[in-house]
């Protein structure tokens, strides 16, 4: 199984005519995914790649059943690009653009809540699940996200898109496939942060152990031990936090927005020890996770 997309999801691209959505739509269908349609408002009935374009939502989803949208719009047009398409039943938006103002997230992940919709990002690349679907730019190239990613038992949620790639490689060299990999989004504000995905993983009898990539600033990864701590859960995690040289360099900026350290509880050190207290294992190197992840698997087997 999988979580949040499969073989049968079916999506569109919001922006598709831009210059990144065209390449991603390219990599998409050639991953085998089923996109169903793009919308860019006033380009109504061109196509990018066969795939045929929309001047709205409503046209696309009163014709066919339509599980999630990819926004790669402006950051000016997001917020109003999301509403249209939580509005029109849509239950799953992920959002690829960055550099969006707060508030405008904060607002339009509450209306997605409100209707039962989820956002994966801001500012991320997506989902995959290996062998089934991809919604999103994860992993590049389909060759090459079919050569990194492969099907599995292993979960993984990062901030960072890119470097779920790589965990993912180190992974399948290790003989380790996946079963989702879930770029959040590495914005100060996200729509799913790891806490959020968890159960979703927890609830899937194919995945067996977590992969988390974390990063300076925010209060994921004290989230994340928290609902560890209290609640539980059968599924070993092993986690993997960059940057750790922050600590030493106060206000200063890792690569994504998000990774503002605005007190000790963000510290790369403070979130580490949390972790660990919930019974996380952090590993000091990517290229550590596959023997740890082996290891904590063989502790539940036994």
């Amino acid at each position: 199984m999988s979580i949040l997309i499969d073989e049968d999801t079916t999506f569109i691209i919001q922006g598709i005519t831009g210059r990144e959505a065209v390449n991603m739509a390219r990599e998409c269908l050639d991953y085998g995914s089923k996109l169903v349609g793009g919308v860019t408002p006033g380009r109504g009935g061109r196509d990018v790649h066969g795939v045929p374009v929309f001047d709205t939502v409503k046209e696309i989803t009163s014709k066919q059943r339509v599980d999630a949208s990819v926004i790669s719009v402006p950051p000016a047009f997001v917020r109003d690009a999301a509403f249209e398409a939580v509005e029109n039943g849509i239950k799953l938006v992920v959002i690829v653009t960055e550099r969006i103002p707060r508030l405008e997230v904060a607002q339009l992940i509450e209306f997605a809540r409100r209707h039962g919709a989820r956002v994966i990002g801001p500012n991320c690349l997506g989902v995959l699940s290996p062998g089934k679907s991809r919604v999103g730019g994860m992993g590049g190239a389909a060759v090459a996200a079919r050569r990194a990613y492969q099907p599995g038992p292993i979960g993984i949620m990062s901030r960072s898109g890119g470097m779920t790639t790589e965990i993912a490689n180190a992974l399948t060299a290790a003989g380790l496939g996946q079963s989702t990999a879930v770029s959040i989004g590495g914005d100060a504000i996200v729509g799913s942060a790891y806490a959020e995905l968890l159960p979703l993983f927890e609830a899937d009898p194919d995945t067996k152990a977590i992969v988390v990539y974390s990063e300076p600033g925010g209060p994921m990864e004290a989230q994340l031990a928290k609902y560890v701590k209290e609640r539980g859960t059968r599924l070993p995690i092993v986690a993997f936090m960059a940057g750790r040289f922050m600590d030493e360099m106060p206000g200063m900026r890792f690569g994504h927005a998000g990774t503002i350290v605005e007190g000790k509880a963000d510290t790369t050190s403070e979130k580490i020890a949390r972790l660990l207290d919930a019974g996380i294992s952090v590993a000091e190197e990517i290229a550590d996770i596959p023997g740890i992840v082996k290891q904590r698997l063989g502790e539940v087997k036994g």
